[in-house]
């Protein structure tokens, strides 16, 4: 076993070009690995540097497709199976009850279960329902599911009439003022500082969001942002129970963290009090949600916080083709601002596929039927309906295209709808699972059958099932497509584990309830773009990319219209292997065509022109360890990941090459007056040392300063060639010639 923090030698075999093991994709019941060390195999070189750094403040900057979710279970399964961690000293948060249950059970897998995997507001709730008699007294306000009656009820005590727009809306700020830690006094001003549009009046709103506190008192109810907003209030205040909590987590782990709010990162640092065990997962590029409060700060900024961090750079996308892949980052080498210039260039790891395909239509119904027919024609070639999907904007363009798969006959489900698990008709089918697992050799149905997926049809046909699908869709059909996933899952868990029971797969089945680890369902996918994030489909369909609705009318500032952007990077990377994006030139038949593609697609859509972005990666994979000095100094260069030229992406194997950054084939972009002050100056240094000019530094380290004009230390020390040593001695006149001034002829300007 490798020693603490050391990570073990990769087996080539596992994860080099050919041969990758992939990193989303994974098999439904994968083998438990035998050992630690067997946790670690699979994983390429980033992703083992996660698994291994166990100690100190770590931040895995993640692109789209590069199994961040695979290389943090795998840290905390390492660690657990290394007998470093223990497996109730780790709390793992994330943003979404599906995601913390694929965490759950990813841990599960590779045996470490016992770890807590929670959204925050799950950790929070346990907390607060543990601690409350303790910290208040007396019985906790119930907790609401939805707000908005609440709100409507504030808002009629205000005699304030809201229309069911404008209801949401408010309610959307209320709740945008609690995780920014606002209250109703200071709403106007922040909501004026932040730059947010209020939907009324913000005096009337601030008004409304005050009465709506009353309610909640007078009603003894509380809402999902109170419950964080209490946990912090009784961490903050009871000093002994923050103790408490903080003996039983030693150690953090914080997935999607550029999605974190203010109140969220509040609470995360009264967790942490002052340890810093933590290991933050995100990517800049996927920032979304900043309408509900998230920012990306908190993640851009853990370098400046923890100046000892690891930090670990995921661009290796094994989930998109490289034509999928090549689209994403032409989208980002267009964006502008903070979250852009923190950008990964993704290098896609698997073969070439087909180009994206762009469609125009005449109208809206039109391009649905397009988008109908192409998946009908694609379900006829074999593949799967459940990876397809269709991603569009806003949830109201969902009804014409649920009409146009109707009228195919291509079932579809609709994300967002109830959880797997809680639907009536997949718990009346457990109720009958278990119930026959039980008492089975009393069941007329289970006499003719053998086999375990035999035996699982035999009873889902008493709860609506058939070897056919109803015809049209609707209620009916979605009830037949549940039972359908798990007449297919009792399949998949057979074929992994021979011999398997009817109680062992009613045991599997309560474990995934537990864990929101729901089985696939048999339809195209209908969802937002907001909603599809996290997930991945062989075939997607992007449609409605129009001006006007990408990005949308409402986004009007720079900030707005960049997080547009980065919404549709998030649709293209959606995509494994099909990509489609359409539009139409106006809503209805016989409409004014005055619609145009999104301004995104210029310059990256056939035929089309615009700016082509930046050609240099604004973030390439890689490690750069933490350091102890003072915050502005570069640090301790360390081991790297296979060198990739900058301009075409070919794994780099000369030396030369790599100290260049580029095959010499590749055009350079050196400024070449910088690179002949560059060498008049190392001949002035060479002849006061007494050494010849290369042992300053090679033409080719020369070339390399040139090329990247570096501006500040940690730069320069990025550029092979710049040891630690010249640095330290020549670092200060090389930077100062980059910025065009003049330098004294003695060393160091001595």
């Amino acid at each position: 076993m490798p020693a603490c923090g050391q990570p073990a030698q990769p087996s080539p075999a596992t994860w080099q070009h050919g041969r990758v093991t992939a990193a989303t994709h994974s098999t439904l019941f994968p083998q438990t690995p035998d050992s630690a060390d067997a946790v670690l195999e699979g994983l390429d070189p980033e992703q083992r540097e996660v698994a291994t750094a166990l100690h100190g403040p770590v931040c895995v900057l993640a692109g789209a497709g590069t199994g961040k979710t695979r290389a943090i279970t795998h840290r905390i399964a390492y660690g657990v199976r290394a007998g470093i961690l223990q497996p109730s000293s780790v709390l793992a948060v994330t943003f979404t009850n599906r995601a913390a249950g694929e965490m759950r059970g990813r841990l599960r897998q590779l045996g470490a279960a016992g770890v807590q995997a929670r959204t925050f507001h799950s950790a929070a709730l346990r907390q607060l329902q543990y601690f409350w008699p303790k910290a208040v007294g007396g019985s906790m306000p119930r907790l609401v599911d939805r707000k908005i009656q609440l709100v409507a009820d504030a808002a009629a005590a205000c005699r304030i009439r809201l229309d069911r727009g404008e209801l949401r809306d408010v309610t959307g700020e209320i709740e945008w003022s609690k995780v920014t830690q606002t209250v109703p006094a200071d709403y106007a001003p922040a909501a004026a500082k932040a730059g947010r549009e209020a939907p009324r009046d913000p005096a009337e709103i601030a008004q409304i969001y005050n009465v709506y506190e009353d309610l909640k008192r007078d009603r003894s109810v509380m809402d999902f942002e109170d419950v964080l907003l209490l946990t912090v209030g009784i961490l903050q205040d009871r000093h002994d129970i923050a103790d408490q909590v903080r003996s039983q987590y030693q150690h953090f782990v914080v997935d999607e963290y550029q999605d974190v709010s203010p109140l969220q990162q509040r609470l995360l640092e009264l967790w942490l009090g002052e340890r810093d065990n933590l290991c933050v997962v995100g990517d800049a590029s996927q920032t979304i949600y900043s309408f509900t409060g998230a920012t990306p700060d908190h993640l851009l900024d853990f370098r400046t916080r923890h100046p000892g961090a690891t930090v670990v750079k995921l661009v290796r996308d094994y989930r998109s083709t490289p034509q999928v892949v090549h689209l994403a980052n032409g989208l980002l080498a267009q964006a502008r601002g903070r979250a852009a210039d923190h950008r990964l260039e993704l290098i896609s790891q698997r073969d070439p596929g087909p180009e994206p395909v762009y469609t125009e239509h005449t109208d809206e119904p039109a391009e649905a039927e397009g988008a109908a027919r192409r998946i009908r024609e694609l379900m006829d070639a074999g593949v799967p309906a459940s990876e397809i999907a269709i991603l569009f904007r806003t949830n109201s363009q969902s009804e014409t295209y649920e009409q146009a798969l109707a009228d195919a006959g291509v079932p579809y489900q609709l994300r967002g709808a109830e959880r797997f698990f809680d639907r009536p008709e997949v718990r009346k089918a457990g109720i009958a699972l278990r119930g026959a697992a039980r008492f089975g050799g009393n069941d007329a149905l289970l006499d003719d059958v053998v086999d375990l997926p035999s035996q699982v049809r035999a009873v889902l046909s008493g709860e609506g099932w058939t070897t056919e699908p109803p015809a049209g869709s609707g209620a009916v059909r979605e009830r037949w497509e549940s039972l359908a996933a798990l007449v297919n899952l009792a399949h998949d868990f057979a074929a992994a584990k021979p011999g398997a029971t009817l109680a062992d797969l009613v045991a599997e089945l309560d474990e995934r309830a537990n864990a929101q680890h729901a089985p696939t369902v048999q339809g195209v996918t209908l969802a937002s773009l907001h909603s599809a994030k996290g997930l991945e489909w062989d075939v997607v369909f992007l449609v409605g990319v129009a001006e006007g609705m990408m990005p949308i009318t409402y986004a009007k500032t720079d900030e707005q219209i960049e997080e547009e952007r980065r919404l549709l990077y998030v649709g293209v990377t959606r995509a494994r292997q099909h990509l489609h994006v359409s539009w139409a030139l106006t809503r209805a038949p016989g409409g004014r065509a005055n619609r145009r593609p999104s301004r995104f697609l210029d310059g990256l859509r056939p035929g089309s022109t615009g700016t082509t972005g930046r050609a240099a990666a604004a973030g390439s994979g890689g490690v750069e360890r933490g350091f102890t000095s003072r915050p502005d100094a570069a640090p301790r260069r360390t081991q790297r990941s296979p060198a990739r030229c900058r301009v075409c992406g070919r794994t780099l194997i000369d030396a030369g090459e790599m100290k260049l950054m580029r095959c010499e084939a590749c055009p350079s972009d050196m400024d070449e007056g910088l690179y002949e002050r560059l060498r008049e100056w190392r001949g002035v240094q060479a002849r006061l040392s007494g050494q010849p000019d290369f042992c300053v530094f090679t033409d080719r380290t020369l070339m390399a300063i040139a090329e990247a004009e570096p501006t500040g230390p940690v730069e320069l020390s990025r550029i092979p060639g710049v040891l630690k040593r010249k640095l330290d001695r020549y670092g200060a006149d090389v930077l100062a010639i980059c910025a065009g001034q003049e330098v004294e002829d003695g060393p160091d300007g001595e």
